[in-house]
This record gives C-alpha cells, sequence and structure tokens, in this order.
C-alpha cells in the first residue's frame, strides 16, 4: 500500500463526541489536518481547542458539519444513530467524490448491549442506500473504544476490520488505521459491516460484565506484517 499525503484533512462529522475526539487525537498525533465538525459550530471550536490543549499541535479546528465536509478529502462519520440517516442526507451533495469512512453503530436505547440492526442491514449499507457510487465508502473503528483511542501510552492490542464498497476504499481507509496505530484487516465488501456494527453491542454487554472499558478483538492465525 501506498502511504496517504499527510496535508490530507480529515473532517469527522459528529467530532464532539467521544469516539470523534479519540480518532482525531489519533490523527493529529500522526500528522494529519483534522477538522472536527459540529451542528453547532461553537462546541465544535471548543473541542478543537481541547485536543489542541492536550497535545500542543494546531493542525485542528473546529466547524460546523457542512463546512466541515466541503473543506476536507476524507469525511469520518462519528454521529450517533438517531441522527444517522438525517446527517447524511443533508450532507450529501457535499460528500460527493469523498472518501466516507462511518463508524456509526446503531445502538437503540436503552438495551444497548443487544444487537439491533436496521432494516438496511447495518448503518454503512445505510450510508451506500443514500449515496450510492457518488462516494468511495468504508466502514471502521466500530470496535475500538474511546479508551484504547485517547490512552497511546499503552500499546493497544485491538485491531479493525474493514469493509468498504471497493477494494480502493478499504485500502485507503486500512493506511488511516495504520496511521491511527493500529492493525487493520481488510473484512471484506459493506454488507459485512452487519457484523462489525454488531459487534460492539457484544462488547458492551462484555465490558459491563467484566468491570472493563475497553474490551475489543484481535485477529489470531495470520501471520502480522507490522
Amino acid at each position: 500500500m501506498q502511504e496517504i499525503n499527510k496535508p490530507l484533512k480529515i473532517a469527522i462529522v459528529g467530532g464532539t463526541g467521544k469516539e470523534g475526539k479519540g480518532l482525531a487525537y489519533r490523527w493529529v498525533k500522526a500528522g494529519y489536518q483534522v477538522i472536527i465538525g459540529s451542528r453547532e459550530p461553537m462546541k465544535a471550536i471548543k473541542t478543537a481547542n481541547e485536543i489542541k490543549n492536550i497535545i500542543n499541535q494546531s493542525r485542528i479546528i473546529g466547524m460546523a458539519n457542512n463546512e466541515a465536509v466541503k473543506d476536507s478529502q476524507v469525511v469520518v462519520l462519528t454521529v450517533p444513530y438517531s441522527v444517522h440517516k438525517e446527517t447524511i442526507e443533508s450532507l450529501k451533495d457535499s460528500l460527493f467524490g469523498k472518501l466516507i469512512i462511518d463508524v456509526t453503530v446503531p445502538l437503540m436505547p436503552p438495551n444497548i448491549t443487544k444487537v439491533q440492526m436496521p432494516a438496511a442491514g447495518s448503518a454503512a449499507q445505510e450510508a451506500n442506500l443514500i449515496l450510492g457510487t457518488t462516494v468511495q465508502l468504508a466502514a471502521a473503528f466500530h470496535n475500538i473504544s474511546y479508551e484504547n483511542l485517547i490512552n497511546d501510552t499503552i500499546k493497544c492490542d485491538c485491531d479493525v476490520l474493514v469493509t468498504g464498497t471497493t477494494k480502493e476504499a478499504r485500502q485507503t481507509t486500512l493506511l488511516l488505521v495504520k496511521d491511527a496505530g493500529f492493525h487493520g484487516w481488510d473484512a471484506g465488501p459493506i454488507e459485512n459491516s452487519i457484523v462489525l456494527e454488531g459487534l460492539t453491542s457484544i462488547l458492551i454487554g462484555i465490558n459491563r460484565l467484566y468491570g472493563s472499558t475497553h474490551a475489543g478483538i484481535c485477529i489470531t492465525g495470520i501471520e502480522r506484517t507490522d
């Protein structure tokens, strides 16, 4: 796989939540320019400033979702499932031609430890129905907790499974996974995202049962190359 040009701008839609903040932290440290997006611009600016203060880097800013998307090449969706469809539809025109990485998990409160998938099959498949071939779409990072993202002083043994509509989408996402400090695996077509997303509810249940905050998954039986 070729390396990614680090001046690449990554917009994180819903970036004020834990998962978005954790991914932003990782990518800024790796040298990327990151834009925190939110429906509330001031909230996005506040979150960006929080991350700046943690790592003393200026490569992160905050702005409204639509402006963040327009000014980026990669868009990462970390929104709650309750606003997933609405958010994609509102940004559809601005998403044209970009790589979209959907991190959304269809958690259905109050029982978020029970796997409950949407009619489309998964959140990523729902995004695919809306966006079609106008974008490159991948799904990843569902099984990496905020605690594993933000605490990079301890080596994390969790892997990232990546699905996507094209090989190109998966390969580029795998490079971003690597730069975020994780080992990624090509998990095939976007239809397989149903498994990735469903695992999140299982991991939440395991965390609750065994008193953890950062259960994850690791692929075994294959020699690692990094």
